[in-house]
């Protein structure tokens, strides 16, 4: 029949003998291509329906919508294995483990997507995430979970080359081949998924539920950021329903890094999750202005100043009110409009209470009104809100202003900023927050990045933030206060995963503290840390952790599984730009990406160079954005780096990374980090303090 398992040796043991692995091989190659039709089955099946039924232009819309995704979830990637794990049930006894589900077929399939047999409903292939599934990445000589069997299928590009058995009662076969060359791997492209590889401790991470707030520190190699997208794979796996309402946001450093991951969960068959950087949610800046300006912008006190400052803008009513209607004239003292906006003032967003005062003050008047005999309906009271002279009065006591105007008064008067920054920022602090010279208008001013940070507050405080149902930010290290606010906001009725790596801070407000990151966004959560690197050569990653006590005194040094015998090479040369053609030469040699990482200043000098030399190259610019090139080779800014991953990687003028910026130590460290197989570093002076 088909689909139907082949006769095997017992579950328990390995194939043992050629034969019989070819054997094996083969069926499981025919039930590959069984599962393949399956899935062309699913998609066109799913092509064929149509939103004809729906009862209106809006419903049809949103359905033909719902079924392209659909359509596009099934899409099957021939290069990529549909399968890559299978689970084999223990034989049947009388003390059966009670893990095993008795209606679970004797052998199940772990891939990417849930496959199913069209006419008999028959599952061929179960979604990683689903819940018998986690047997396949936790099931262990401590706990088999009811199974007998783990093996793990080899594949090039879509074709099943092998397969590799491991018992489950305890015997150990040692590390896994597989397993082995599937993590190193070399890569050309975007990021790829890890479900093929994910390690019991990753996966407990995945598998956290929905209300739970996870933040993540991850040494370089760790996985982290596969831990983060396929987190939110799992989430929107097991709360559809409910994040397609509420939806789900990746924020991450930069548009290079974006689009290196940007086809990891399509290739999980999640089309529709949102990817931004925080420039992208907050305004791209429009002027730079110096650190430690920046810093104190980010710093979290901002908050308070910002909503004093909004707050100072409701003045003190001087006159009542007074409203004629026909010959009617109706009138409020004085004090009853002042206690008005005091009940309101501070108690809710500066937008609501200013439509709130209009209308308390309408609502006095409609009570005047009925004293007088008459019967005003709610039409009355909202003609009042919006006569002239409750306008009037609204401009002079409650005006209606925008982030800009308040942020331009902050910067620009300095009495006014004296009084909102009043305990909570010393003179010289306000010294430095105000313009040197003043633009002429709100209009006209430009922000820098810490000030679309404040910016977005005050519109906070003004009108509630939408929120999602769960964030995932990335490289949060790098977040100010006042950024990782502007985030909590979004997720405020919901959940996040937070990653990153406090050694590879490198803003002047990075983060020391990941407790203190969590009080920022407003949401308390659980702090784990993944120290194993799977990516980093180990010789790699002990040369760029000599940086280590300098930059974060209180991290152990990360370790590798990968000893990475000969993956280091540093070379002291006469021109470390001159050298870069010859480099990157003997990298492509190899396998895989290759990366060559400079101080920004030095990038258009190395492109230069590879361009002379005749070696196809592309360059990713300052704001990660790419120029087109062989995909192989990139030339890349050190302010660029962070978050990608390269098989060879080198690095040009070390000293010069270092020396760059205030934090450039922690810079180096994260550039040192991007090789997976190879580093070479070429330097002409001394090494950075730390290296040598």
């Amino acid at each position: 029949m088909p689909g139907e398992k082949p006769d095997e040796p017992d579950p328990a043991r390995p194939t043992d003998n050629p034969a019989g692995e070819t054997a094996v091989l083969e069926a499981e190659r025919a039930y590959l291509a069984e599962a393949r039709a399956a899935l062309r089955a699913m998609r066109e099946s799913a092509a064929s329906l149509t939103a004809d039924t729906a009862a209106d232009w809006v419903s049809r819309q949103f359905l033909e919508s719902l079924l392209d995704q659909r359509v596009a979830a099934l899409a099957d990637h021939p290069d990529t294995p549909l399968f890559f794990g299978r689970l084999d049930r223990a034989p049947a006894t009388a003390d059966a483990a009670p893990g095993a589900d008795d209606d679970l077929p004797a052998a199940l399939h772990i891939g990417r997507r849930h496959v199913h047999d069209g006419d008999a409903g028959r599952p061929l292939v179960l979604d990683w995430r689903a819940p018998v599934s986690r047997a396949f990445y936790q099931a262990g000589p401590a706990d088999p979970m009811g199974w007998a069997r783990r093996r793990r299928f080899g594949f090039r590009g879509g074709a099943l080359t092998a397969f590799e058995d491991e018992p489950l009662d305890g015997r150990a076969l040692g590390t896994s081949a597989l397993l082995t060359a599937e993590i190193e791997r070399p890569r050309t492209g975007p990021m790829r998924d890890i479900v093929a590889t994910i390690q019991p401790e990753q996966d407990v991470l995945v598998r956290a539920e929905l209300p739970t707030t996870l933040c993540v520190q991850g040494a370089p190699g760790t996985g982290k950021t596969a831990v983060g997208l396929h987190r939110a794979a799992y989430l929107l796996f097991t709360h559809r329903e409910r994040l397609a309402r509420s939806g789900v946001l990746i924020v991450g450093p930069n548009r290079a890094f974006l689009a290196y991951i940007a086809a990891v969960l399509p290739a999980l068959g999640e089309v529709r999750v949102e990817q931004a950087t925080v420039d992208d949610l907050l305004g791209a800046p429009t002027a730079e202005e110096a650190a430690p300006v920046a810093a104190l912008k980010g710093d979290a006190r901002l908050a308070g100043v910002l909503r004093r400052a909004l707050w100072l803008h409701i003045a003190k009513p001087t006159e009542g009110l007074l409203v004629t209607r026909g010959i009617a004239r109706y009138r409020l003292d004085e004090h009853e409009v002042r206690e008005t906006a005091a009940a309101l003032r501070g108690t809710v967003r500066y937008a609501a209470g200013r439509a709130m005062f209009a209308q308390r003050l309408a609502h006095q008047i409609l009570v005047r009104m009925e004293r007088r005999g008459e019967a005003p309906d709610d039409r009355v009271q909202d003609q009042v809100a919006r006569s002239k002279p409750v306008k009037e009065l609204l401009e002079r006591v409650w005006p209606k202003l925008t982030p800009e105007q308040v942020l331009y008064r902050l910067w620009s008067d300095a009495e006014f900023l004296r009084t909102a920054a009043r305990g909570a920022l010393d003179d010289d602090e306000r010294a430095a927050l105000l313009w040197a010279k003043p633009y002429r208008s709100h209009r006209s001013a430009r922000w820098t990045r810490a000030d679309r940070a404040l910016l977005d507050e005050l519109a906070d405080l003004m009108e509630r933030t939408p929120a999602l149902g769960h964030l995932v930010a990335d490289e949060a290290q790098d977040l100010s206060p006042m950024q990782l606010r502007a985030l909590g906001r979004r997720c405020a009725g919901g959940s996040a995963t937070v990653l990153g790596d406090l050694a590879q801070g490198t803003t002047p407000w990075s983060a020391r503290s990941w407790r203190e990151v969590l009080e920022h966004l407003g949401l308390d959560g659980e702090v784990t840390e993944l120290a194993t690197g799977f990516r980093v050569p180990g010789e790699v990653l002990d040369f760029a952790a000599r940086l280590l006590p300098g930059i974060a005194p209180g991290l152990a040094a990360p370790r590798s599984l990968r000893p990475g015998a000969g993956s280091l090479a540093v070379r002291r040369v006469p021109d470390p730009v001159g050298a870069v053609p010859d480099a990157a030469r003997a990298a492509l040699e190899r396998p895989g990406s290759v990366a060559v990482i400079a101080p920004d200043a030095a990038v258009a000098a190395c492109a230069a160079a590879l361009e002379d030399a005749g070696v196809p190259h592309g360059t990713l610019g300052a704001d990660g954005t790419a120029t087109p090139g062989d995909e192989r080779l990139w030339v890349v800014p050190a302010t660029v780096a962070k978050g990608l991953e390269y098989d060879h990687v080198v690095v040009a003028d070390p000293a010069g990374i270092a020396a760059a910026e205030e934090r450039g130590a922690a810079r180096l460290y994260v550039v040192l980090t991007r090789a997976v197989t190879s580093l070479t570093v070429l330097h002409a002076g001394d090494l950075p303090a730390g290296l040598a």
